[in-house]
């Protein structure tokens, strides 16, 4: 949980109405379950609200709370409990629901197959996950080119802290480069450059002209985030969001579906400026970036971020994968020619060159296939699948999400930065109207030309 968490007292029990709640049940813990819930700040709404869990003779293992980040006359706590089964669960969430009548979302309970797990609904909701990273960006392997280099590992926090407090709406904060980060990005930033031309595709060489005219990129200046960002919401309405570690997969997918792109801000070590261990600026900006300012791209990508909201966990691998071999290291058909649209390709010198040679094998991309591939983390590729088009793949990728068990559809409003779930009439009724305006501008536009 948050490193922010603080310990309850006695001044913090007031009356109100349950914001939102999740639970969760930590792989590492059997029998352990854990419930976040929002109060407002009146007397006697924490009492209310632990009562339904002493009622059901559940006994509490560990309690935390927190000012909410949401809404500054909330609070949030965190609460542990032991050995509740499924049942005694159920009704203590039908208790919140009911009693203190607030909106509640589950998270996890995935070994149950009538559960679905919690997703983000509003583009805030961001904040809940953000920092349940996997590790911290100053956490290096003994491996790590910067492991034993203590000023390096120092950065690294100073980068981690940023995006550990960063919450959704504010600016991304500027920061400055050292003379020692702009020479390995201008080392990693020159070699790629001359392969451009010949090995991305055309999406990326159209974009990165304009993003050396508007956002600063050049061989002597790292680009900042928050201008970036705001030249892509410009472009497709996709935007970054600084991560301070890696997320998991369920996570950083649901990011993707309100069209956010979690980004490192820190830099590779200046001892191998041509290799990473794990994503960081170079990747991010000479990689990713391009292609987010393409509408077609950005479009795909979001495709596979709404499959993922509410997936089980076994189609959340698969997604994940798709999205390796995709997004990350993904080849398609330009004319006669094969070239690269993944980041992990568009910002390594060495793959780049080695994924269009004869040595790997390529397979067209077929979700169903592709979703089944093992593949390496450490060493180039020995499988790539290429796209027809990006059209082409967001249509593959659509039809595969219709095979994801979950009891609704989805789609993001980008009015509201919203999920709707399309589990009801009213929904429906809302989408075909919209849909309805659509075509009538489509119409009227037609019967003009």
């Amino acid at each position: 949980m948050d490193a922010g968490l603080t310990q309850i007292n006695g001044g913090l029990e007031r009356k109100g109405s349950l914001t939102s709640s999740y639970l969760e049940e930590p792989l590492n813990k059997s029998g352990v379950v854990s419930c976040i819930f929002s109060l407002k700040e009146e007397v006697g709404a924490l009492v209310e609200a632990l009562k339904l869990f002493e009622e059901k003779g559940i006994n509490l293992t560990h309690i935390e709370s927190r000012p909410s980040r949401k809404n500054n006359e909330e609070y949030e706590f965190f609460i542990s409990v032991d050995q509740a089964s499924s049942k005694v669960l159920d009704e203590i969430v039908d208790g919140l629901r009911t009693q203190i009548r607030g909106q509640v979302h589950e998270l996890s309970r995935n070994k149950q197959k009538d559960t679905v797990p919690w997703f983000p609904n509003d583009i805030q909701d961001l904040d809940r996950f953000a920092n349940q990273i996997l590790s911290y960006g100053s956490e290096l392997d003994a491996d790590h080119p910067g492991f034993t280099d203590t000023v390096y590992r120092a950065r690294r926090k100073e980068f981690a802290d940023i995006a550990y407090n960063y919450r959704h709406g504010q600016p991304i904060p500027r920061v400055e480069y050292t003379a020692e980060e702009k020479a390995t990005w201008g080392t990693v930033f020159r070699e790629l450059k001359t392969l451009y031309p010949t090995h991305a595709c055309r999406e990326h060489n159209r974009v990165f002209p304009l993003l050396e005219k508007y956002c600063g990129y050049r061989e002597d200046n790292i680009p900042q985030l928050e201008d970036i960002s705001h030249y892509l919401q410009s472009c497709t309405g996709f935007r970054l969001r600084p991560v301070a570690g890696l997320l998991s997969s369920r996570d950083f997918l649901a990011g993707l579906a309100f069209r956010v792109f979690h980004s490192t801000q820190y830099i590779r070590h200046s001892s191998k400026p041509m290799y990473t261990p794990e994503p960081d600026i170079c990747h991010e900006l000479l990689g990713h970036v391009p292609l987010f300012a393409d509408p077609n791209f950005a479009q795909f990508s979001q495709e596979i971020g709404l499959a993922s909201l509410g997936a089980p966990d076994e189609f959340i691998e698969k997604l994940a994968t798709v999205y390796w071999f995709t997004v990350e290291f993904g080849l398609c058909k330009q004319g006669n020619e094969v070239k690269a649209y993944g980041a992990g390709l568009l910002s390594s010198f060495g793959e780049l060159q080695y994924c269009l040679t004869n040595e790997p094998k390529l397979q067209p991309f077929e979700p169903e296939k592709t979703c089944q591939q093992k593949y390496p983390i450490t060493e180039f590729q020995p499988v790539y699948f290429v796209a027809e088009s990006f059209e082409d793949a967001k249509e593959k990728v659509r039809r595969f999400a219709t095979t994801i068990p979950r009891p609704f559809s989805v789609r993001y409003n980008a009015y509201t930065q919203r999920i709707e779930m399309l589990d009801n009439a009213q929904q429906l009724k809302n989408l075909a109207d919209s849909i309805n305006g659509e075509i009538s501008i489509l119409c009227n536009a037609l019967r003009k030309m």
